[in-house]
């Protein structure tokens, strides 16, 4: 008989997650998700600005950011 304290989780359907009760605290997760939007946001912001300064998209400004330290 296997052992009981490695049990995996009851196997779902697809998207059953998203909308069934889980038992962690949701609202905790909102607020994280929440923070990590914003940030993605402002990232993305400054890849704009970025690439409006430079000229370069955010590749380009990684390879030149690898070659100034590299020089």
């Amino acid at each position: 008989m296997p052992d009981q304290q490695y049990q995996y989780e009851p196997i779902e359907a697809f998207g059953e997650s998203l909308t069934t009760n889980r038992p962690w605290n949701t609202s905790a997760l909102e607020i994280v998700e929440r923070i990590n939007g914003r940030t993605a946001m402002v990232g993305f912001a400054a890849a704009i600005v970025g690439e409006c300064i430079t000229g370069h998209g955010p590749a380009g400004q990684v390879m030149d950011l690898i070659r100034w330290y590299l020089s």
